[in-house]
């Protein structure tokens, strides 16, 4: 499902640039604009899959290829971290005058770097999101460092860089050695910085940098075990998921943006893609719920069940919490595992005449700490006593009416 149209427009350097747009067959929720990694191009794998996803949940992206990359024309050799800047404003610049200026801006690696720059120049922009990215410019030098000294005597060489051999010159390295502020403190965007703890091309305190120098609204999320170029499609998945969420609070044009606040202890859940995902808005919170793939879904965000039982999970807990803490009971952690079921006929202990039927919710409570017999017991006799459990368990009735 969803559209795609290849785009050609004129880069920075004369250079006619190979652009990529991906789009829901219903009206975006906003657009997006991707800056693939270093040397990459708009068909490597992560920006593939993540731009999949985007599009899967209401977004249009826009990828291209940055000057002499991919299948746009121009001398690599003679681009910069600068030309990719312009680039990125000139990508932009496309977006507002064929369809409508990017509302989310995503850069992977030095893509990211270049975002944080090219930010300014897009006003129409409410949120970056880095992946996997260097603070400064200047980081990328390090794919290369062994060839720092040849490219200073000669003035160019040729470097081997994710096995492929590319031309650096002198005044690549001059200019990424200008570009160490990229001006994060000023950015009064919303800003998003992924990073995986375990990438070994650009290191977390990177990320660190940029979070720190960020002004709020600001939010860091780790990408666990994730490698830098996100090859497991379940990091890209995770990647676009986590970015959709985020975005649904921050970018303006979105679906869940358009929902009013809910009043304090309401939500109000609204449609995304005319599939089965959904906004769901309290008076503080935005989310996501949706099915898995196997029934129709997209899997962005936990099926109704789920919802369910992170309900009763999460309200177990906190009532345990709060009592250890009163009692001063030393209580290390709290756990909860639930899942759902459905009993028939023989297999159904609480089953009646009338009812051959009943749905279990099966409820694990792990509970560490120093605690006595006596004392644990009470507490999973406290399980019971949680505002969810209990309305679980009254006769609940549900009243369905139209609006006003």
């Amino acid at each position: 499902m969803g559209n795609r149209s290849k785009l050609q427009f004129a880069g920075s350097q004369g250079a006619e640039l190979a652009g990529l747009l991906e789009s829901p067959d219903a009206e975006p929720l906003a657009y997006v604009l991707f800056a693939h990694c270093f040397t990459c191009s708009k068909d490597v794998v992560a920006a593939s899959r993540i731009s999949r996803a985007l599009v899967g949940s209401g977004y249009a992206v826009m990828r291209f290829d940055f000057t002499g990359l991919g299948s746009s024309d121009g001398d690599f050799a003679n681009t910069n971290f600068s030309s990719n800047v312009q680039d990125l404003v000139l990508a932009a610049d496309y977006l507002r005058t064929n369809y409508k200026a990017p509302r989310l801006l995503i850069g992977h690696s030095l893509g990211g770097t270049a975002i944080l720059k090219a930010a300014h120049a897009i006003p129409e922009s409410k949120g970056v999101v880095t992946i996997g990215s260097p603070a400064d410019a200047e980081h990328v030098a390090k794919q290369f460092a062994c060839d720092l000294d040849a490219i200073e005597r000669d003035g160019e060489a040729e470097v081997s860089l994710a096995g492929r051999i590319f031309k650096i010159r002198k005044q690549f390295v001059d200019d990424i050695r200008e570009n160490k502020d990229t001006h994060v403190n000023e950015l009064r965007k919303a800003l998003l910085v992924l990073h995986s703890p375990l990438d070994n091309t650009v290191s977390i305190n990177q990320a660190e940098k940029i979070f720190v120098a960020a002004k709020h609204p600001k939010s860091f999320v780790s990408l666990g075990d994730a490698d830098h170029l996100l090859r497991k499609k379940s990091d890209a998945e995770y990647v676009a998921n986590t970015i959709t969420g985020w975005a649904s609070r921050y970018v303006p044009e979105t679906a869940s943006a358009s929902v009013d606040k809910a009043d304090r202890g309401h939500v109000v859940v609204t449609e995304r893609d005319l599939k089965f995902s959904q906004t769901v808005t309290s008076d503080d919170h935005q989310w996501i719920a949706d099915e898995p793939t196997s029934v129709g879904g997209t899997n962005y965000g936990p099926d109704p069940y789920e919802h369910l039982l992170a309900s009763l999970g999460t309200c177990t807990a906190m009532t345990m919490r709060m009592y250890a803490n009163r009692k001063q009971w030393p209580v290390e952690r709290v756990s909860v595992e639930l899942g759902h079921e459905r009993e028939h006929g023989e297999d159904c202990v609480d089953c009646d005449e009338n009812h051959r039927q009943i749905d279990v919710i099966n409820r694990v409570i792990t509970i560490t700490g120093d605690l006595t017999e006596d004392q644990r017991s009470r507490m999973m006799d406290i399980a019971d006593k949680c505002p969810v459990h209990r309305t679980l368990h009254n006769k609940l009735v549900i009243r369905t009416m139209p609006a006003a």
